[in-house]
């Protein structure tokens, strides 16, 4: 195993053989990292790696059972997050919380507020003090308008801001572009970079092994709760992380299977909600997987959403197998064969307080129970029998799906929906926040689905996973349908143009 070393700068934050346990389950065993001023670190590993309970212990959630915590070279010991953010460590998480009813300046200054004569709160000073740590950040926010419809890239820069405040040196960015377009993100590393330049150190975690090479110098890779590598990316390829990560090869990552594609299953004519989308129309025949392309914001997942019946349409037609669809109603789609797995699982797909093999069972409440009273040991065999197929990791199925890692909720999501037998599976960005080894699964998933004679309708935004996976790409742009791709001619150019309205 080889141990980080550092460079000439002295770290700001180090960990020295940290193991942390939970029952008998060891998160973390004699992990070590070095965060050094200026610098911007990359944490990798698939999900249950460990990451997490890394992060937890920076911010003083988790005390290790073993294993030093330094800052400046000083141990110290967090009894809370508030002794790491008063040691200058702040963690910024994927899906910030704000209260929306307040002004951004508030948000960052909530509880602190500067005060006037009879304790009133000084809103000049507070908007200069937030104005200025914008311009630190290079960004323009009014710190006067309220929080509530700011995008999430912008929550995440008042966090940075909220953080800065408190005089952070480390800054702990937990998957933060996940929910972000191309050019959000490249917002938020513009500002991951002013933070670099005043001296902060940043660990940044993301599944996105571009990003990682875009924006970080170094990288620590996690496997099973443990240090495999950690060191200068110059010199090294995604390709090699990943072989430290899960132990195989980039490549095997798209498991496509070759599949001839049968009869028409799902068609729709010139489908149409005002403001959003356009006379779309395609077919999805039994057999293929048809990725639905395009930039943020085109109306992909509204198309989607629409099909499924949760959006009503105001002009246009779904048929499925010949026979027209009611419009707005998920349940004749779910009785004409179709599942709908969405982008957000955590808001949309899943009850995060019920169990797992209650999850598990949601869309087959009806084959599960009898007069009224569902039958709890068929509950748990489907749940226990999808478990099995779908590789799923977990310690109980009574467990609630929240303790799961993103990559095992997903399965679980799609555990409900394929229990279910569908003809038509619509899914969502469907590798969205889950590790690689986890989207190898769900990808040889859909593949196996495919060869089964499902048609497949799957919506990304990453181009190699389009292109991996399709067997016909449908690319949107501003609401149309602006190209119609078979696989041999999907290139990333193509796609690209198709996207931003230009023709090949």
């Amino acid at each position: 195993m080889q141990q980080p070393s550092g460079n000439a700068s002295a770290p700001v934050v180090e960990l020295r053989g940290v193991s942390k346990n939970f029952g008998p389950v060891r998160a973390l065993s004699e992990v070590s990292l070095l965060l050094e001023p200026g610098t911007a670190h990359a944490l990798l590993g698939e999900n249950g790696a460990g990451k997490s309970t890394l992060i937890k212990v920076l911010a003083g959630v988790h005390r290790p059972e073993r294993g030093a915590l330094l800052v400046d070279g000083l141990p110290r010991r967090f009894t809370g997050p508030g002794d790491a953010r008063a040691a200058g460590i702040a963690v910024i998480y994927q899906e910030p919380t704000l209260f929306g009813d307040l002004s951004v300046a508030e948000n960052v200054f909530m509880g602190r507020q500067p005060l006037r004569a009879g304790r009133r709160i000084d809103t000049r000073a507070l908007h200069a003090t937030v104005r200025a740590l914008f311009d630190r950040l290079g960004v323009d926010l009014d710190p006067a308008r309220p929080a509530r419809g700011l995008s999430i890239a912008d929550q995440q820069v008042i966090e940075i801001a909220k953080a800065l405040s408190f005089d952070a040196r480390v800054i702990v960015m937990d998957e933060p572009t996940a929910a972000l377009s191309p050019a959000e993100t490249g917002r938020l590393f513009g500002v991951a970079r002013a933070l670099l330049e005043h001296g902060v150190a940043v660990l940044f975690v993301s599944h996105r092994l571009d990003e990682v090479f875009e924006l970080c110098t170094r990288a620590t890779v996690l496997r099973d709760g443990e240090l495999v590598w950690s060191g200068a990316l110059a010199g090294k390829t995604p390709d090699d992380l990943v072989r430290r990560m899960v132990g195989r090869a980039l490549s095997a990552l798209f498991p496509k299977q070759d599949s001839v594609p049968g009869e028409t299953v799902l068609a729709a004519r010139r489908l149409t909600r005002e403001g959003v989308f356009t006379d779309v129309s395609f077919d999805l025949r039994a057999g293929e997987i048809v990725a639905l392309a395009g930039l943020v914001g085109a109306g992909r997942s509204e198309v989607a959403r629409a099909v499924f019946g949760i959006d009503r349409l105001d002009a246009g037609e779904v048929r499925v197998r010949g026979r027209p669809l009611p419009n707005g109603s998920p349940t004749a789609a779910m009785a004409a064969g179709i599942g709908f797995v969405p982008e957000d699982r955590r808001q949309q797909g899943l009850v995060m307080d019920a169990s797992i093999e209650r999850n598990a069972g949601l869309a087959s409440l009806g084959a599960l129970s009898r007069g009224g009273l569902i039958r709890r040991r068929d509950e748990r065999a489907l749940a226990r029998d999808w478990a099995v197929k779908l590789r799923l990791k977990f310690a109980r199925l009574t467990d609630p799906v929240g303790v799961l890692s993103g990559g095992n909720q997903q399965k679980v999501v799609l555990a409900k929906w394929l229990s279910r037998g569908p003809r038509v599976l619509i899914v969502d960005e469907p590798t969205r926040g889950i590790d690689v080894a986890t989207k190898a699964e769900v990808h040889r998933l859909l593949s196996e689905l495919a060869a089964d004679g499902v048609a497949v309708l799957m919506i990304s935004s990453e181009l190699p996973e389009v292109l991996g996976m399709a067997d016909r790409v449908l690319v949107m742009h501003e609401g149309r349908l602006a190209a119609e791709l078979p696989r041999a001619e999907a290139t990333e150019e193509a796609v690209a143009l198709a996207a931003a309205g230009r023709s090949a």
